[in-house]
């Protein structure tokens, strides 16, 4: 494995959190899959296109782009072990040739200068140790009038992940994502526009855009993913068994409203980033 530099992240990855997205690969695709299209269309891949995928995790979008690329390629690059053997199987099993996978840090992993046409990510870059120089690292590795597309996490306020996970505020000490560390990271857009401006890129642009998620079958079985999710399992490891009881409680009440029979469904938001880098003699 290459150079690690963001080493709380990757004893997470390649731990508990990195077993469990990787063991429940479909459920997470699930949760995050609608955003898919809308971040293939905005990288406009086509045939012959060499595309990296940052934090790929188990490999979904990379190999939607690598099916896209045709006789391009698409490398998927992420910090987890589980996850980069549960990629690689999957490629393997849907027959597609053209993609790799290589397990790394995107901040300090050596990429060839101009080796990628596209670089783009589903929520795999909010949780780089210093953004500006992760960036710095991908814009290098993209040919001069490189695509850059993202998505990324907006502030949980008002929406309805911030509901559900708002209603175990009362009970742990951290109920979920805050602005300004881990997965909203990059939910303000002038500290996105900042990072990438620094960094190199140009043409950068945001748009708002939403989503549906499926989180289980029913409310028991979306309450029992969600209480298993990394986050959330490391904080009910810290409370009393008769709170724990408290929180499935609270729990099952602030994900009922979102039942149907088409499952448990929410609302995600993220903002679509986009920019590309300069031509060469230009900044």
């Amino acid at each position: 494995m290459a150079e690690i530099v963001n080493t709380a992240q990757a004893e997470a990855w390649n731990g508990y959190e990195g077993a469990h997205w990787a063991d429940h690969a479909d459920r997470y695709d699930a949760v995050n899959g609608g955003f898919n299209e809308v971040l293939l269309a905005a990288a406009g891949i086509g045939d012959g296109d060499r595309v990296l995928d940052i934090g790929c995790g188990n490999g979904q979008l990379t190999r939607l782009a690598a099916v896209r690329a045709a006789s391009g390629s698409a490398t998927g690059v992420d910090l987890s072990g589980p996850m980069l053997a549960s990629a690689l199987a999957s490629a393997q099993a849907e027959g597609i040739a053209n993609v790799s996978f290589q397990q790394g840090d995107a901040q300090v992993y050596p990429f060839l200068a101009g080796e990628f046409d596209v670089a783009m990510s589903r929520f795999g870059i909010m949780f780089f140790a210093d953004p500006v120089a992760a960036f710095r690292n991908v814009a290098r590795a993209l040919r001069p009038a490189g695509r850059l597309v993202f998505a990324a996490m907006t502030s949980a306020v008002g929406t309805d992940l911030g509901t559900v996970f708002g209603a175990l505020a009362p009970y742990l000490p951290y109920a979920g994502p805050t602005d300004g560390h881990g997965p909203t990271s990059f939910s303000d857009p002038d500290h996105v526009r900042s990072v990438l401006s620094d960094a190199g890129f140009t043409d950068i642009a945001y748009t708002r855009i939403e989503a549906d998620g499926i989180w289980g079958r029913d409310t028991a079985d979306a309450a029992d993913f969600i209480a298993g999710w990394g986050p959330i399992r490391h904080q009910l490891s810290q409370v009393d068994p008769a709170v724990e009881v408290d929180i499935r409680g609270a729990l099952l009440d602030a994900l009922r409203p979102f039942h149907s029979s088409g499952g448990v469904r929410l609302r995600g938001t993220a903002w679509l980033v986009t920019g590309k880098t300069p031509l060469r003699g230009c900044r």
